[in-house]
């Protein structure tokens, strides 16, 4: 039975085809792993990237809050009262994305969903 089916295979010519289906599907199997490699490495690369600018940005504020406030301190001639100040402009930036939150959450949605549809076509 299993000479019969070689030998309608060969007659036809579907061994040829099988095996360029199968090299065809396995070779497409290797190009979509490759693309997703590349994605990963590439989200990475930007994950580490935009970690170590918040970084050195939260300690540019940081430093700069610090010094604000003693400057705040010593044109007020108080001991607390530039920290006050400063943290009241953060509190209050804090209220306002807390109260705005929703808005900014569906426009970084939006946003978001457009450039995954720009990168698909």
């Amino acid at each position: 039975m299993e000479k019969i089916k070689d030998t309608i295979f060969k007659f036809l010519h579907l061994d040829n085809l099988l095996d360029n289906l199968s090299g065809y599907l396995e070779t497409r199997l290797e190009l979509y792993k490759l693309e997703v490699r590349e994605d990963v490495a590439r989200i990475l690369s930007k994950a580490v990237v935009y970690i170590i600018l918040f970084f050195f940005g939260f300690l540019f504020l940081m430093f700069f809050s610090i010094g604000l406030a003693h400057f705040i301190n010593i044109y007020f001639q108080g001991a607390y009262v530039g920290y006050w100040i400063i943290s009241s402009v953060y509190g209050l930036a804090f209220l306002l994305f807390i109260i705005f939150r929703k808005s900014m959450d569906k426009d970084f949605e939006r946003r978001f969903m457009e450039m995954t549809k720009r990168k698909v076509k």
